[in-house]
């Protein structure tokens, strides 16, 4: 029996957000909206959201022992989020800048901060998390080798399920235990390293390839596509109006992690985290934005014909976009660490 539905291991960001009317070009400077400093971080987003779901998680992270750490900490007990495993000071708390346009698309830089400090030491003496939690979540705003720990320290019989961002090269190691590799183009195309040809079955096909279980690649407005051993299925979008993209990609994955660890097939999962992604995006903010599971059903229910047919292919959708997103102007990028 597992303690946990989820256990998120990852990065946890204040969110420094300011709108502007358009991006600065290289050298140009532009007025913005006042700032407003938000919980955020991959990591802390996904548990957050999953949590807001009604799933039993918990997060191991590292925060700094100042005002954004405890805003991060607040923000996860808020949320029903267990915090035993959130490790305090070392550094200062990561931060995240980002700029959202008229359109709710937003470019973003991450100073990792106390999240380049999760070691993978961090993770052996948070073992008892690990063997508790049925999936287990991770992404690439912490250290690689601390990723590298987590899946060396699965519990026999837990998922995993990895979001590469910002992209790198993987290790065989990881690639293998990822059930689902979760990924847009721009991070397909990194971590292949090769030309993916021209569709996102050919994108598919080449990150098997590689290893991982599963695959899930987010085609922005043109919904995502799930891919294993056992074929491809296409999940169209939802249309919604959207407010703000920041962390639509983390509730994304979060519902998705959730849904599996459920026994979910992967379509059917892909099809519910759509519609949990597409919600995120119709509100400010990141972990503010994230729905409950009754806001989830009332979105299906307003969306004629969004529902997953007896095939067990999937009919919902995903968002519009998200973070990170396959355009240059969606890339999350790491800066230095403060």
């Amino acid at each position: 029996m597992y303690d946990y539905d989820l256990l998120v291991v990852g990065s946890a960001n204040a969110d420094l957000v300011i709108g502007v009317e358009r991006r600065p070009a290289a050298g140009e400077t532009v007025l913005g909206s006042d700032l407003v400093v938000h919980p955020g971080g991959k990591g802390a987003n996904q548990a957050v959201a999953a949590a807001r779901l009604g799933a039993r998680t918990a997060l191991l992270a590292r925060v700094g022992d100042d005002a954004h750490g405890r805003l991060l900490l607040d923000s996860q007990r808020a949320a029903g989020v267990d915090t035993a495993g959130v490790l305090v000071g070392g550094a200062p708390t990561g931060v995240a800048l980002i700029t959202v346009d008229p359109s709710g698309d937003n470019s973003i830089v991450v100073s990792p901060g106390a999240n380049g400090r999760l070691t993978p030491e961090d993770v052996r003496s948070a073992g008892n998390l690990l063997a508790a939690s049925r999936v287990v979540s991770a992404q690439l705003e912490i250290p690689l080798e601390t990723v590298v720990e987590v899946v060396r320290n699965l519990a026999p019989g837990s998922r995993f399920v990895l979001n590469p961002s910002p992209p790198r090269a993987l290790p065989a190691e990881v690639l293998a235990a990822c059930d689902p590799l979760i990924v847009n183009e721009h991070e397909a195309r990194v971590i292949v390293g090769t030309d993916l040809g021209d569709s996102p079955e050919d994108w598919a096909s080449a990150l098997l390839a590689l290893g991982p279980r599963s695959v899930v690649i987010t085609l922005g407005a043109r919904g995502a596509l799930v891919a294993s051993a056992e074929g491809a299925v296409r999940v169209p979008s939802v249309k919604v109006e959207t407010v703000d993209t920041t962390g639509a990609g983390d509730a994304f994955t979060a519902a998705l992690a959730w849904r599996l660890g459920l026994d979910e097939p992967l379509a059917e999962a892909a099809a519910y985290a759509a519609r949990v992604g597409a919600a995120a995006v119709t509100r400010a903010g990141a972990q503010e934005s994230f729905p409950t599971a009754e806001e989830v059903a009332s979105l299906c229910c307003a969306i004629p014909g969004d529902a997953t047919s007896d095939s067990g292919s999937a009919a919902g959708r995903t968002p519009g976009r998200t973070s990170g997103s396959e355009r240059p102007a969606g890339e999350t990028v790491q800066g230095e660490s403060r």
